[in-house]
């Protein structure tokens, strides 16, 4: 098959690590031709440009800054970025017929190129649904339901799931969501795909684990409770940091590491209030960051408890592949902590609840060994998050419908 796939991620290779470079690399192992359209935002002042090697012809196409851009920017370069991004493909893929377009949320934006490419080349389209916007700004007090943008948002997200033949969800909580709330939609199309990837071995001895923590200046007997990704509004990292505050157990400490619209805020209650049992971080290479995170103990996961969109952090699989424990102190709409206590290798935890949080917390940090939830940790990921289960359900569906690859 020649594929195509859209994207908001910056993608310079497939080889890089990613959610989304582990999928299409799937796909080129089984010798399928991949074609990626990726921005390169108006900061690196570069014109539209081609990257091609033996696996794979990516498209940067010159957009605004849309990734941590202010408001304004950010809203223009998401409205413009459909046009942008079709005026590309016309001009440098106008040959080539594609078997399969596929595309993530967000942006829910891509309509018209999608209808462009099924109308020109009668292709298949498989939307891998990552986010459901508009109703995740309604939680989160952004929009109103009420005004016409929240309505004109509502309309794209509608028109997307229309034009896409098949929607793959993340977790069985957003398949229900899907169908709940897009009544008028052939429920035959939506199905259950989860966030996966290529899991890396990360087995570091004892000493590694001591030499690492040295290097960040991280203590070297304590457990690591350690929250990595994303610092956000959808995180509602005030109860992240109430946690801290709150810890009474003398054998934890917590680890922060990443970037996002509340990290300076962050940064500074921890420059105001000087925890000793804790430390930010600013966001690291993959690599370096994989190395860290598999040097602690406990995986931390936090959701805004306002959310009524079922969310599922892809930091999930970041833990599990460093055969980790976690914790999911989430909104009650969310699956994600029931599925890591049904495996048996986490707890959940409605976000806001201190007493819940402390008693996980305790309950981790009190274990002599952790043995049996790290085992447990990577056997699930083994089991429902490794990328050929993606990759076999979009070749499925596909096969299915009678499309011929």
């Amino acid at each position: 098959m020649k594929i195509l796939f859209l994207t908001l991620i910056d993608i310079n290779s497939i080889n890089e690590r990613g959610l989304y470079q582990d999928l299409l690399r799937e796909f080129s192992k089984n010798k399928h031709s991949l074609y990626i359209v990726s921005p390169t935002e108006r900061r690196k002042k570069k014109k539209t440009y081609l990257i091609k090697d033996a696996f794979s012809t990516i498209l940067k196409v010159k957009t605004l800054n849309i990734q941590k851009a202010n408001l304004i920017e950010k809203g223009i370069g998401t409205f413009a970025i459909e046009h942008q991004y079709l005026s590309a493909i016309k001009k440098n893929f106008k040959d080539i017929c594609f078997d399969l377009v596929l595309y993530s949320t967000p942006p829910i934006t891509f309509t018209k190129v999608i209808q462009y490419i099924k109308n020109r080349d009668n292709t298949y389209s498989y939307l891998l649904l990552k986010d459901i916007f508009p109703q995740n700004a309604v939680d989160l007090g952004m929009l109103n339901k009420g005004n016409l943008l929240y309505k004109f948002f509502r309309k794209k997200e509608k028109k997307l799931y229309e034009v896409s033949d098949a929607i793959g969800c993340m977790s069985q909580a957003n398949v229900k969501y899907i169908k709940d709330h897009n009544p008028n939609l052939d429920t035959t199309k939506i199905e259950e795909n989860p966030n996966t990837i290529d899991p890396v071995g990360f087995n570091l001895n004892k000493k590694q684990r001591i030499s690492i923590r040295k290097k960040y200046n991280l203590p070297t007997n304590n457990r690591i409770f350690v929250y990595g990704g994303n610092l956000g509004k959808p995180q509602g990292l005030d109860f992240l940091l109430q946690t801290i505050e709150k810890n009474k157990h003398p054998n934890v400490f917590f680890l922060i590491v990443g970037n996002g619209t509340e990290y300076n805020r962050m940064n500074k209650w921890f420059i105001q209030n000087k925890p000793n049992n804790a430390k930010l971080l600013n966001s690291l290479p993959k690599g370096e960051y994989d190395l860290l995170l598999s040097s602690c103990d406990v995986g931390l996961i936090f959701l805004n408890k306002y959310f009524s969109i079922p969310n599922f952090p892809s930091r999930l699989l970041s833990y599990l592949e460093m055969k980790m424990p976690v914790i999911a102190a989430t909104d009650k709409n969310t699956d994600i902590g029931d599925i890591i206590e049904n495996a048996n290798c986490g707890l959940k935890v409605i976000s806001g609840n201190h007493k819940l949080m402390q008693q996980a917390i305790d309950l981790f940090a009190n274990k002599e060994s952790l043995e049996d939830l790290n085992n447990n940790s990577y056997k699930l990921l083994q089991e429902k998050y490794k990328v050929e289960i993606s990759y076999s359900l979009i070749i499925n569906k596909i096969n299915n419908n009678q499309v011929y690859v």
